[in-house]
């Protein structure tokens, strides 16, 4: 069968891939841009890729006319400006219209729970993207899915982050919502299971796990796994902007993503019906069950993907690929050549390996430091860390840094800034040749944004003249124990 898969870089999307194939699926990936895809992988000569912006409906005309299904897994989540709904609208508008001229017999959506009253802005948004769906003519196939539990999602590093670092909480009202959340492997075989199944179509159906949790019982019971004594305290007074900012200073989310899922945990997200037990059968994992599951994945460094391979800005942002090439003209260079004697494969290792739980090699606190004050003004910070601590590829987060080009063979690693900066900031490790001396090169590069973005340079550039020399001479000498 041949398929169409958008959001094939989401955390979804990177996950659903490998399972079609392996049903034997011939899929056709939509991406805004190739050089993210991860061609390196085992199953990236197995599809073919497409370029297409669902907001631009000129760019969707390469989606082939032949293809018998497609998935609808685009979503922006960490986008809070206005009109985001608006945006979503006109997305799945374009799409549908495109299908139109396909051979298409069903169209599958995952979206959330909107059981509730009073739904919050992302939920109504997920809703109306929904029912506009619905109207296309097209057999459609809705999964509505409660909180997704699995190694690099979102809901799960939120409750991680909050259970491992705090002894004792005190947290907003929501904390009592109830849910239902569900593991990622069964959101899996729903999403592979409803495929070409005609019982499937034309339905809409909640999807959760056997278990109906609070927030603060979701988070005990990770205590509990973890064994963690842990303390929670409901405090009613902490709005919805408070929580977000409290959300943001604890987890490794930015304030815009925590936002959405703050307004987003006022509605309970409840299975109010089970019908897909008779279309997919088969139990679901329980809540405890996923999370040892996740942290099978983390422990043995095999996270597939992770919430935080979606862009900074949301899946609607501009693509920040196009910061692949290092700009020359306004921008300011601090570069360090350090020489070194060791085998070349050691020191390249040591930057592979960078931030994350390795760190920074130099004045670690220093760069936490910069992340605390990126998480005041509503960044990102570096607790992101890495989503794997063996690999890189385009499109990787490393705490602050998002990767441009990992390239092993010519010993290159490309980073680019997404904390609050005022200007664009490109930082390049590479190892080089001159003369017969093997050297680790190393360039930060800045462009600035106005007088500020140049004041912000040179009141910092004190600071550059010690921390990336030290970093230098520190990549060229660890070794790792």
């Amino acid at each position: 069968m041949k398929i169409l898969l958008t959001g094939a870089n989401g955390y979804i999307g990177t996950r659903l891939l490998p399972v079609l194939l392996e049903q034997g699926h011939e899929v056709v990936c939509m991406v805004r841009d190739k050089r993210r895809f991860a061609t390196e992988s085992d199953f990236g000569d197995q599809v073919k890729i497409i370029t297409g912006d669902l907001l631009k409906p000129e760019t969707l005309e390469e989606i082939p006319a032949d293809i018998q299904a497609a998935y609808y897994l685009v979503h922006s989540m960490s986008v809070s400006e206005s009109g985001f709904s608006e945006l979503e609208l006109q997305s799945a508008r374009n799409f549908t219209t495109a299908l139109g001229t396909t051979n298409c017999q069903q169209l599958i959506y995952l979206t959330g729970i909107v059981n509730d009253t009073g739904l919050s802005k992302h939920l109504s948004s997920r809703l109306a993207v929904e029912q506009e769906l619905k109207k296309s003519g097209i057999p459609y196939t809705i999964l509505r899915a409660a909180v997704i539990i699995g190694s690099g999602s979102a809901s799960f590093e939120v409750i991680r982050d909050l259970t491992e670092k705090l002894p004792v909480m005190v947290a907003p009202k929501w904390i009592q919502t109830k849910c239902q959340p569900i593991g990622i492997r069964d959101v899996l075989r729903y999403l592979s299971g409803v495929l070409s199944n005609e019982k499937a179509l034309g339905q809409v159906f909640d999807i959760g796990g056997p278990d109906i949790l609070s927030y603060q019982e979701m988070m005990m019971q990770y205590a509990n796994v973890r064994q963690l004594k842990r303390i929670i305290i409901p405090l009613p007074l902490l709005t919805p902007r408070l929580s977000s900012l409290w959300l943001n200073m604890v987890t490794s989310v930015p304030y815009t993503l925590a936002r959405s899922l703050i307004d987003s945990m006022k509605n309970e997200v409840i299975c109010k019906e089970h019908k897909i037990s008779e279309i997919v059968p088969g139990p679901c994992f329980s809540y405890q069950k996923t999370l040892e599951l996740a942290f099978e994945k983390i422990e043995q460094n095999s996270i597939v993907s992770s919430w935080k391979d979606a862009l900074n800005r949301g899946y609607l942002d501009t693509s920040f690929m196009d910061q692949v090439k290092v700009p020359q003209n306004g921008t300011l260079e601090y570069k360090v050549k350090m020489p070194f004697e060791r085998k070349t494969e050691e020191v390249f290792e040591n930057i592979w390996s960078i931030g994350g739980n390795r760190g920074w090699y130099y004045v670690n606190w220093l760069w936490n430091l910069r992340g605390f004050l990126d998480k005041l003004f509503g960044g990102v910070g570096t607790r992101r860390g890495r989503t794997n601590n063996m690999t890189l590829q385009a499109g990787d987060v490393i705490d602050f840094w998002r990767v441009l080009l990992a390239d092993k063979h010519h010993k290159r690693l490309l980073l680019f800034a997404e904390m609050k900066v005022p200007g664009e900031a490109w930082l390049e490790f590479k190892i080089v040749e001159y003369h017969g001396q093997t050297f680790l090169s190393q360039v930060a590069t800045f462009r600035p944004s106005g007088l500020w973005g140049r004041a912000y340079w040179y009141a910092m550039f004190p600071f550059h003249l010690f921390l990336f020399k030290g970093m230098a001479r520190q990549i060229t000498v660890f070794k790792a124990q």
